[in-house]
């Protein structure tokens, strides 16, 4: 199948107030170009300088998203352009991310990445450290960075209730995180969690925002 009947069939079978990051990293620009004239807008990268080199040569209303970890000594490449960083898991990512953002005088919208699988490989806060993260206050001096949520992955597994009970906690944490620090804020909406394997299931936990690459550009 081609990118076109991927994009296609997905767009059927995920709800429209779902937005569908496309994640490109690894395939090449031309790749990129046939889901754009499908329609498709955000794309998510998650090496630097892979993300600034397609951003240099595709068109400029892409969104781009950054989707992996994100060294502190290069937010500076991106802070210009990127739409949102789906990684930021530390006070210090944060204040560079501030830095960065003011030197631009932008101001760059952030998921607070949390850790919820049973996997040491996975990175990010814990639900706990979350919380006092959000308690300590510190990201409310941080005006070039706005909160716009939580980013989650699942544990690579075949048990589909492992999968749902981790996206369940993500979602729970996110409406407490709502409701302390963010009730009066309309831009603390998104919930990325779900990727190829796992997106229906995501969907049914509130997911605002999948990541899907294999089921869009193919297996690499």
């Amino acid at each position: 199948m081609s990118v076109e009947a991927h994009i296609g069939s997905l767009r059927k079978s995920i709800p429209q107030e779902v937005k569908m990051v496309a994640v490109s990293k690894f395939h090449p620009a031309e790749m990129i170009r046939e889901a754009y004239a499908q329609g498709q807008r955000i794309f998510g990268e998650s090496r630097v300088q892979e993300l600034v080199s397609k951003q240099a040569e595709l068109p400029k209303d892409i969104e781009w998203h950054f989707i992996g970890g994100l060294q502190r000594n290069k937010v500076k490449q991106i802070a210009p352009f990127v739409s949102l960083i789906h990684s930021l898991d530390s006070e210090r990512l944060m204040l560079e991310i501030e830095k960065q953002g003011a030197a631009c005088e932008r101001v760059i919208p952030c998921l607070l990445q949390v850790h919820i699988a049973e996997e040491e490989t996975k990175s990010g806060f814990t639900p706990d450290e979350c919380r006092q993260f959000l308690k300590s206050s510190r990201w409310r001096e941080c005006t070039h960075v706005q909160l716009a949520g939580v980013m989650g992955m699942a544990t690579y597994t075949d048990d589909r209730e492992q999968v749902r009970k981790e996206f369940r906690l993500l979602k729970s944490l996110f409406d407490v995180c709502k409701e302390q620090f963010f009730l009066h804020d309309p831009s603390f909406c998104e919930i990325s969690m779900g990727m190829s394997g796992d997106y229906p299931i995501a969907i049914e936990e509130g997911s605002s925002m999948v990541r899907l690459g294999s089921l869009i550009f193919g297996e690499r």
